[in-house]
């Protein structure tokens, strides 16, 4: 069962890959429009309020609305990285 961490260094993660391919402003933008998650200046996760599932969703669901496909291959191998966390993405 993945905890807290587990979803606050998956949710790191993701931000980290949209970066390289979205830049900062545009995925902290996304990242802070997220009900429950608050972030960083850094673009680091500070906390999840609520369903750590439910936000990590809303945040997956902010960046596929921005660049569709190119989101999911990027993050299939990040969520290999996290077996407890049992996510996929449409």
């Amino acid at each position: 069962m993945a905890d807290s961490n587990d979803y606050k260094n998956l949710i790191n993660d993701i931000i980290a890959k949209q970066t390289l391919i979205l830049g900062p402003d545009i995925v902290l933008l996304k990242a802070r429009n997220v009900p429950g998650l608050v972030i960083s200046s850094d673009g680091k996760v500070e906390s999840i309020d609520g369903d750590p599932h439910e936000v990590l969703h809303n945040l997956i669901n902010q960046y596929i609305a921005l660049s569709g496909q190119i989101v999911k291959n990027i993050l299939i191998p990040v969520f290999a990285k996290y077996p407890d966390i049992n996510i996929t993405i449409q």
